[in-house]
């Protein structure tokens, strides 16, 4: 017979099995401490021997300040995306994780045997205000260098597709429109911002679609439910 220590181990074991099946899809975000520490390297690295980013339109877009309120709230609205989508549709969760991870790693790689960065920045700010702090804190945290594809960009795309494709999220048009404002917004701040020139966001946005083809179009399938054979199937349908 089994003591109270084995029974009570046996549950604990149980439990640790049964919570380790329903949320084994959440290692899939130990990607990001990988994208962090390859990220950090890479801005360590890139500091003034580089490839200088820069097309005509770049210089017809004014700084502006604002913007940064959108830019920063980009972080709350990546981390929403994929916490909602882990926790109520994992098929969403993984072709959202697909989608992120691809592009976030083809940025790594550019940015590691292709040097880059950008001189847009204003060397001054003719005003001061909260907004302008923001930024001051933004330029010295975060270096001009490492810029395509935007990962700001490429990954607000990828949160609105998710949404838009979520069963549930798609048909409150509320949620929808906000997405939609907030992923434009976020967009137009990397630009405003000077944080980004118009050719990251045009490369950002190619990435998008090309991964959009991939995860979405084509049908890519992540669904936990086993597949059955193709003999099943057809005795099935007789």
């Amino acid at each position: 017979m089994k003591g109270k220590g084995d029974c009570a181990m046996e549950r604990f074991k149980l439990r640790f099995r049964n919570l380790y099946e329903k949320y084994k899809h959440l290692l899939l975000l130990l990607y990001f401490p990988v994208y962090l520490i390859w990220f950090a390297y890479v801005e360590k690295t890139v500091t003034t021997r580089f490839h200088v980013i820069h097309v005509a339109l770049d210089d017809y877009i004014p700084f502006c300040e604002y913007f940064i309120i959108p830019y920063l709230l980009w972080f709350a609205y990546v981390a929403f995306g994929i916490i909602y989508m882990a926790f109520h549709n994992k098929s969403d969760y993984y072709r959202l994780c697909a989608f992120l991870y691809t592009g976030m790693t083809v940025f790594l790689i550019v940015s590691t045997i292709y040097p880059n960065g950008h001189f847009l920045r204003p060397s001054y700010f003719t005003h001061h205000n909260l907004c302008t702090m923001l930024c001051e804190f933004l330029y010295s945290s975060d270096t001009a260098t490492n810029l395509f594809p935007s990962i700001h960009v490429y990954n607000s795309i990828g949160i609105h597709l998710a949404i838009s494709h979520n069963e549930k999220l798609r048909s409150n048009k509320t949620i929808q429109l906000l997405s939609l404002v907030l992923m434009v917004s976020i967009i137009l701040a990397t630009m405003f911002l000077k944080q980004h020139s118009v050719f990251d966001v045009c490369t950002a946005f190619l990435l998008a679609y090309v991964m959009y083809r991939v995860v979405y179009r084509r049908g890519l399938s992540f669904s936990s439910q086993p597949h059955k054979s193709r003999s099943k199937l057809s005795m099935e349908q007789r």
